[in-house]
């Protein structure tokens, strides 16, 4: 009789936290491939002037590729056609229009369906205030998206963690990114780190390094790219005698300044190039303040893949370098 009564008391508890936290943990998890995304728009819409600008933004040309991929593939769903095969799907924007909606405008919200799942709804009496409202808010959804997207790559890269190489990078930098399996630790020196998933036809990798830093204009490009392009002539060589990589100059490299949960960094894209060679492609990074602002320190990320499109592949090493953390941080329970 005891422990029938301690399984009946274990059993109102379980109960008890379900309903308290809800049932997200017992969603099932998204399907659809990674960079994909579902409008949910009726056909007339999707056929004017909504649709092409919904494709403009969404599917417009990813910045710093050599050749032209879309941000994001996009799939249309009519909204009667919206069945449960759909709102499973990780990315989801669905336009609500309807002339007596009392309450237009954009809500974001996150594992309605499915987790991790990413859902934009817009809501308006017209299709012209739809119009409106999704050019008002675009960048604000495509920051949304790229959010959901890199923040699932995260978990993965910490889900399937090498574990060896975050204190390996931190040893010298007091921080490293969070690498996935399949990445290894290719250099090492007191102020360089190179670590890279390399295949047959493609090549993943991250460099971590640092130099003194001045005491102005630490993050303008031009001085960026300098330290770059000495940092990689001196441990980044190409195949043959001669050869190494370097900053492209065929399109200008840029620089923005970032926030991203507690950190401030300037992000640099551009593409690299081989000294007297034919190898290329895109990189994107990160360069901040080390521990006491002596040293600036760079992570970066770049993609050789020659026979593949390379979107997903530089979103993928890309939102490794978003994941780096400071030991400390790291260490917390």
């Amino acid at each position: 009789m005891r422990r029938l009564l301690t399984l009946l008391a274990l059993t109102a508890l379980l109960v008890a936290v379900s309903c308290r936290t809800g049932t997200k943990t017992l969603l099932p998890n998204v399907s659809g491939k990674a960079g994909e995304v579902i409008v949910v728009m009726d056909k007339d819409s999707w056929e004017g002037d909504l649709g092409n600008q919904v494709r403009d933004v969404l599917a417009g040309d990813c910045p710093y590729l050599a050749q032209k991929e879309p941000m994001y593939s996009l799939v249309h769903v009519a909204p009667t056609g919206f069945a449960d095969l759909f709102k499973v799907h990780r990315n989801i924007v669905i336009f609500n229009i309807d002339p007596a909606a009392e309450t237009p405008g954009m809500v974001y919200r996150s594992d309605v369906w499915a987790r991790p799942q990413c859902i934009v709804q817009l809501t308006a009496r017209s299709v012209g205030e739809a119009l409106e409202s999704f050019r008002d808010n675009s960048p604000r959804i495509l920051s949304t998206l790229e959010q959901a997207e890199r923040d699932r790559i995260i978990t993965n890269s910490k889900l399937y963690e090498e574990k060896a190489l975050f204190p390996a990078v931190a040893e010298i930098f007091g921080g490293s990114p969070h690498f996935p399996s399949g990445y290894k630790l290719k250099k090492k020196t007191d102020r360089f780190i190179w670590i890279a998933d390399e295949k047959q036809y493609s090549n993943q990798g991250v460099f971590i390094y640092k130099y003194p830093a001045a005491a102005n204009d630490n993050f303008t490009v031009e001085n960026i790219i300098a330290h770059r392009n000495r940092v990689l002539q001196d441990n980044v060589p190409g195949m043959f005698e001669g050869t190494y990589m370097t900053t492209s100059t065929y399109i200008p490299p840029t620089v923005e300044f970032i926030s991203f949960r507690g950190r401030q960094f300037a992000q640099t894209r551009g593409f690299w190039e081989v000294h007297n060679d034919f190898m290329g492609g895109p990189f994107v990074s990160h360069s901040f303040y080390g521990p006491g602002g002596e040293d600036i320190i760079v992570v970066e990320a770049f993609v050789y893949a020659p026979k593949y499109d390379k979107r997903h592949y530089l979103r993928q090493v890309e939102s490794i370098i978003y994941s780096f953390e400071w030991q400390k941080e790291n260490e917390k329970p």
